[in-house]
Formats: C-alpha cells, structure tokens, sequence
C-alpha cells in the first residue's frame, strides 16, 4: 500500500514527506524535524528532474536524505547555539552568580568555615576563612545556594 502510493506519488513522495514532518515540528516543537523535513524537501527537488535517471534508485535517494538530515541538523544546531547566550540579562535566573564581585558585611560570624550574610533582603549562607559579624567580605564564587567569600 504504502509502495503503491510512492510509485503513483513519484518524485512528489519526498515533498508530501518533508511537509509532514514541517507539520510535526509544530506538534513536536523541538527544532529538529525541521531539518529533516528540509533534507527530504530537497531531494524531492532533486527527484523532479533525476526521477526517469537510471542512477536515481531508491537507495541513492535515501543515501542523500540521510547525508542532508544529518547535514542540516548539524549546521542548525551550531547556527541556533552559537546564538544562543547574546543577551542583555546574563544572571537573569542565576541571582547568586549575579552577586560574585559585590561587598557586604556579615551577618553572623563565619566560624569552622560557614557563617551567613545579608544581601537586600536575603540571607546566604556563605564559606570562607573564620571572620568576626561584622566585617566586611568580597564574594568571590556561588554556587546556587552558597557563597564564597573572602575578607574585602
């Protein structure tokens, strides 16, 4: 059955194809069906004028589609990520990455390597060498939940 619909289809089968898989990219989003719909795209263009060729059997197309599958999706991953991290906001969601480089005092003394600090109106547990409340501190690292500090 499905034979029989690519052999009446012809070269319009790498068309029909190609757009079903575009359409999957709008129920699937994910930004790879997109360039395997591409590749089968363009050996559909190819099949129009190769299709009564002897060379073009069905194993060479099929060659060729994965080449160009592969092909584009590689060349749209690099396009997409080498684009990726521009932005005006870098620490948007990363609030303790934001805060390394910035002076405060601390809150509660650090004692065996912890202690805590006040930044606006949180409180970070922070490590670093034993310091008395009070002294001023440079955060030098984070880690999601930690500060490092060092005396400022």
């Amino acid at each position: 059955m499905l034979s029989d619909l690519i052999l009446q289809l012809g070269p319009w089968s790498w068309w029909v194809l190609g757009l079903l898989l575009l359409g999957a990219e709008l129920l699937v989003p994910g930004v790879f069906l997109v360039w395997v719909g591409l590749a089968a795209i363009i050996v559909g263009a190819a099949s129009l004028g190769l299709w009564e060729e002897a060379f073009w059997s069905w194993q060479l197309q099929m060659l060729l589609f994965a080449v160009l599958a592969v092909a584009a999706a590689l060349l749209g991953r690099r396009y997409f990520y080498k684009n990726r991290n521009a932005t005006d906001e870098p620490f948007l969601n990363q609030r303790s990455a934001s805060l390394v480089g910035r002076t405060t005092v601390l809150h509660e003394p650090i004692s065996e390597g912890r202690g805590r600090v006040r930044i606006d109106d949180t409180y970070w547990s922070v490590i670093g060498p034993d310091l008395p409340t009070g002294t001023r501190v440079k955060i030098i690292a984070s880690d999601s939940r930690q500060l490092t500090v060092e005396a400022a």
